[in-house]
Parts: structure tokens; C-alpha cells; sequence
């Protein structure tokens, strides 16, 4: 049950995530989260939205580049350690997680992260049997 993640490649010059944002709102597409990574000349634009097929399609319509990404979504609960146990799972049975970012949700009970793993079926698995609940890409969309 991965979710899909748009990665897009940003110029780092002012603007360049403006173009991108603005070109989203327009088409009316919510960010439900994000991460950049950056270098002096270039960065990584992550993205959970609200319609990634939409997303996909007026993004290359505006020459960026993007691509998708099949990622793991896990809901936590907004506790000290929920997020350590669910590294500990993952670094336990020998998975190399190549980055992670995090964002709330509308209640103050969840929070949710975003997972690039080696293997997300397995992920999910051992997150669910230690308790911690994936999330669909139809959930994230109500979040």
C-alpha cells in the first residue's frame, strides 16, 4: 500500500519554487507534505499531494522535471518515541532507509511520516506488527 511520491528537479535561483507552488494552487492541488534538498546549483523538490496524476501532468506541461516514487506512509502517534521505535524496526531487521520527512495531520493525536525505503511491502509489514499503521495514498488525501 505505498503512496506516491513526486520528486521534482528545482534550479536553486529565486522563483523557481514559486513556478512550481503557483502552478499547483492554480489547478487547484494541495501539498499534504514536502521536503527539498538542495546544492548550490540544484535541489529536490518531494511532494505528497492531493492528486499526484494531476500533479504529474501540468508539471511536465511547465518542462519540470519530475518523477514518482513508490514510498511508505506511516501514521505515528504524536508521542515521544513513536518515531524511534518505528527507526529501530526498520534498522533491526537490516533496512536501509535512504531519507525520511514527517508532517501532522488535522488532529493532534497522529502524526505521519514519509518513508524511502529498500523494500516498502516489508516495511509495512514490520511496521504493523509493532503496531504502527501505514497509510493509503486515498487516506493521506483526506488528511
Amino acid at each position: 500500500m505505498s503512496i506516491r511520491q513526486i520528486s521534482v528537479f528545482v534550479e536553486n535561483k529565486q522563483g523557481s519554487l514559486v513556478k512550481i507552488t503557483d502552478v499547483l494552487a492554480k489547478e487547484n492541488i494541495d501539498l499534504r507534505a514536502m521536503s527539498i534538498a538542495d546544492t548550490p546549483d540544484f535541489g529536490i523538490l518531494r511532494l505528497i499531494v492531493s492528486d499526484t496524476d494531476r500533479a504529474m501532468e501540468v508539471l511536465r506541461k511547465e518542462n519540470c522535471i519530475v518523477t514518482e516514487t513508490a514510498v511508505v506512509g506511516a501514521r505515528l502517534r504524536n508521542e515521544p518515541g513513536a518515531l524511534a521505535t518505528a527507526v529501530r524496526v526498520i534498522s533491526e531487521n537490516g533496512i536501509n532507509m535512504e531519507y525520511m520527512y514527517a508532517f501532522n495531520g488535522a488532529t493532534p493525536h497522529h502524526a505521519y511520516v514519509v518513508l524511502r525505503v529498500d523494500d516498502n511491502e516489508k516495511v509495512e509489514n514490520l511496521l504493523l506488527e509493532n503496531g504502527i499503521k501505514s497509510i493509503t495514498e486515498a487516506q493521506v488525501s483526506e488528511i
